[in-house]
């Protein structure tokens, strides 16, 4: 047991790491081999020699180690896909004789192939569906050998960047003859009051003995260490057999979970034989009531509540897909900053850590099953919407496969209360990409790819016909949520029995049809899926008493989705790549949060006329004399006066039509502008002063401390300044990182959208004067001290502690 624990880590809550199953598990990441390229027949079998290949630790993207390249395709970032091979040895000897051995995949892309000593356990395409196979039969006492295939050769096969490889986690489960089987829990609160709730707790256990088992089911709420109630069952399993039972469970004085007070209980399952537990499940679950109405909107908990939600994918710029926790936290903290309560899992399920945060962190989630269904869609290689588009993609495998994966999305996350509703699909109907119907001659339809109905494309009826598959599929597992999808091409739509299928339905981008659609479908509960971040597109949902959320495109920029090279990432986001936040972010902080919002940008007007786009509206007081500067004010204040150097330049209102602020026409000069606003009572203000050349680096880590043992990351942000400690926008001065102590970098981010520089490397130029570095503890104590250097400028010292 010694020696298999050098190898592995044993997680005592198992599911707490990925999500509900049972036993012992011990998390399989490090010691695995790596091979870029097609390793040929054997790679699989115990006698191949892998002495060449590269160790490495999972998580692992080989996608993000590029190089960025415009042989590969904009929608998947320019970086490359291929074939790779893992291979990892491991003693056999120390799991038990009897009982399961299994090992388990949080997500592969794609097209993995699994062997244990040569023989193969399995395939499965989708490359974000969690998957699972049983070694017992194939393991050895001594050395055992497990080699997975991830054949990524159609790189051009989605619209934004996936990752290559065993990019999330993978576990080792160790199972007693006696056991709940992985996803074997299932946890619904059918009556949900705060003075007293019922819980139901249905158990499925299975017994691989060849004589019949009697055991007792034991099923335990915890809430802050304290037992609340509890239920047992007496059960008699069949030899070889296997049986489903149902325990009830009564709470008083509950604690309700929601977004603004995220309450859980902790959920222990337990399977007692012969007065010994030989199997446990844990898993933190909550109370919550859900309610969707035509008229009414979303009641949480029987109160009416507005998703303020953005749509995320799964990358974080330079960890490319395989992503840290620590990252993720980061990154919704900073949401929640923002006012967001919701979030959309764009658009296939996520890693399985990103649920537990939601439920923690009171996000109520959208969890999405697909992209395409059975006919690929446009997957553009020389940039968005431009040239000739490729066709690879999970439709290959959609009518095998699409049951039991959207199936599997639901059985692994189905207990966590932060769910509210599981799509089927994205813009599956977008018009003409591929789906088509006479009626696209006529009306809006803001989204069409080509010109009206085209015929030679598969009909619109489809969608209704596979859509109703789907929806059953799901219901099969869960009928405690909604069924939803996004729509894209809703007048198209409307002609099939697609919306109706659903429970609820989605309008990507057609805020207009809200009112319209009520009318023609009042019993249609219809709510925006994806939107653009315009304050109409809000104030749609805001003054609707119908219409109960929006989910932004999107949270953060991410890789892919790109426009023509040298760009090879989508700046769609209220945050960039590093999670530094952009002008967007305090726009939609202003109309979701309570909290007093104010903050300056500029821009230079050219021949009278202000130059608004984004690339030229920065936080910066850095002009030349004599130029005619257009001076932006974000904020929900009532009213919010400007100064320079002290003077003033005048107040004025909130612009209601805008709904998020005003601005002025300066002459430029030199100094200090500041803004002042009061909102309720709260005074609030911002500043932008004109600074000189870069003299400083400041570096600032968000934890000082690190736990070894989960690995733990810090994030370092780095600014560069002037003399007087003033942030130099304009700067991008290329910085060095250096780590000593038992840690290591994982990768450096500027957020700037065009760099092609390495992932891999220790230096990366800044972008907006800014920069961040993942610095991750490693197995051992100690003293952790990073170095941040220039060319020119004194270096930056931050100290951490790994313990």
């Amino acid at each position: 047991m010694k020696k298999v624990l050098l190898i592995v880590l044993y997680c005592a809550f198992s599911n707490l790491l990925f999500g509900q199953t049972a036993g012992k598990c011990y998390l399989f990441t490090e010691g695995w081999k790596f091979y870029k390229g097609d390793a040929g027949s054997q790679a699989q079998t115990t006698a191949f020699d892998d002495s060449g290949w590269r160790l490495v630790s999972l998580p692992h993207d080989w996608s993000i180690e590029g190089p960025f390249s415009e042989q590969w395709a904009s929608g998947t970032g320019y970086l490359p896909g291929g074939i790779g091979w893992y291979r990892k040895m491991f003693q056999g000897g120390a799991f038990p004789s009897s009982g399961k051995t299994l090992i388990y995949f949080d997500g592969v892309y794609k097209n993995s192939e699994v062997w244990i000593n040569g023989h193969l356990l399995g395939k499965r395409p989708n490359g974000f569906i969690p998957f699972y196979y049983d070694l017992t039969a194939y393991l050895k006492k001594g050395n055992n050998t497990l080699a997975v295939k991830v054949d990524h050769t159609q790189f051009a096969d989605s619209r934004f960047y996936t990752g290559s490889g065993i990019y999330r986690n993978v576990y080792l489960i160790t199972k007693t003859p006696v056991y709940m089987p992985v996803w074997g829990v299932k946890f619904t609160t059918p009556v949900v009051n705060v003075s007293r709730s019922a819980a139901n707790v249905d158990v499925l256990v299975n017994n691989s003995l060849n004589e019949k088992a009697a055991v007792t089911l034991q099923a335990t709420l915890r809430y802050k260490n304290a037992t609340v109630a509890s239920s047992k069952q007496n059960v008699l399993i069949l030899a070889r057999g296997s049986t489903s039972s149902h325990l009830s469970i009564v709470v008083n004085d509950v604690k309700l979970w929601s977004d603004s007070n995220p309450n859980l209980y902790d959920l222990q399952v337990a399977v007692i034989k012969n007065g010994k537990k030989v199997d446990e499940y844990s898993q933190k679950v909550g109370f919550r009531s859900l309610k969707f109405d035509a008229d009414k909107g979303f009641l949480l908990n029987g109160k009416n509540t507005k998703l303020k939600g953005v749509c995320i994918h799964h990358d974080a710029g330079a960890l490319g897909a395989a992503v840290p926790k620590d990252v993720w936290a980061r990154r919704l903290k900073l949401l929640k900053a923002a006012g967001c309560n919701a979030i959309r899992m764009s658009h296939y399920p996520h890693q399985v850590y990103m649920y537990d945060l939601c439920d923690e962190m009171g996000f109520l989630v959208m969890d999405e099953a697909f992209d395409e269904w059975e006919v690929g869609k446009n997957k553009w290689i020389a940039g968005w919407n431009v040239g000739k588009p490729g066709k690879d993609g999970y439709h290959e495998a959609f009518t095998a496969w699409a049951r039991r994966d959207v199936k599997d999305m639901v059985l692994r996350t189905q207990n966590h209360p932060s769910i509210i509703m599981w799509s089927i699909g994205n813009e599956i109907d977008y018009p003409n990409d591929p789906y088509s119907a006479e009626v696209l001659n006529t009306g809006r339809n803001p989204q069409i790819y080509g010109k009206g109905y085209l015929p030679d494309h598969p009909p619109a009826s489809r969608l209704g016909e596979l859509s109703e598959m789907l929806v059953k599929a799901v219901k099969e597992v869960d009928t405690t949520r909604a069924v939803t999808a996004a729509l894209a091409g809703v007048v198209m739509s409307n002609t099939t029995t697609y919306p109706q299928n659903l429970d609820i339905v989605g309008y990507n981008y057609q805020e207009y049809r809200y009112a319209g659609d009520h009318k023609s479908y009042p019993k249609r509960i219809i709510y925006g899926s994806e939107n653009g971040k315009t304050a109409d597109a809000w104030t749609a949902v805001d003054t609707s008493t119908n219409v109960f959320g929006q989910f932004l495109w999107t949270g953060y920029d991410f890789i892919g989705e790109a426009r023509k090279w040298p760009v090879r990432s989508s700046g769609a986001g209220l945050l960039d790549l590093a999670g530094f936040p952009k002008a967007d972010f305090y726009a939609r902080k202003s109309l979701w949060s309570a909290d007093p919002v104010i903050y300056l940008t500029a821009s230079k007007a050219t021949n009278g006329n202000e130059d608004r786009s984004q690339r030229t509206l920065k936080p910066s007081w850095n002009w030349e004399r004599g130029d005619k500067i257009r001076v932006n004010c974000i904020s929900n204040v009532e009213s919010a006066a400007l100064f320079l150097n002290g003077k003033s330049l005048g107040s004025k209102e909130r612009i209601a039509s805008s709904g998020q602020g005003t601005f002025w026409m300066v002459d430029y000069e030199p100094g200090e502008l500041m803004v002042k606003g009061v909102k309720d009572g709260k005074s609030v203000s911002f500043t932008l002063k004109t600074t000189s050349a870069t003299a400083q680096i400041k570096a600032t880590a968000d934890k000082k401390i690190l736990r070894y043992a989960q690995k733990e990351l810090a994030h370092i942000e780095i600014q560069l300044t002037d003399k007087d400690g003033n942030p130099v926008y304009e700067a991008d001065n290329e910085l060095s990182i250096r780590v000593e102590g038992p840690a290591k970098l994982l990768g450096l981010e500027s957020g700037d959208l065009a760099s092609h520089e390495s992932y891999q490397a220790n230096r990366r130029k800044a972008y907006h004067g800014k920069l961040l570095a993942y610095i991750q503890s490693q197995k051992s104590p100690g003293v952790i001290k990073v170095s941040v250097s220039s060319a020119g400028l004194a270096p930056a010292m931050v100290t951490l502690k790994s313990q």
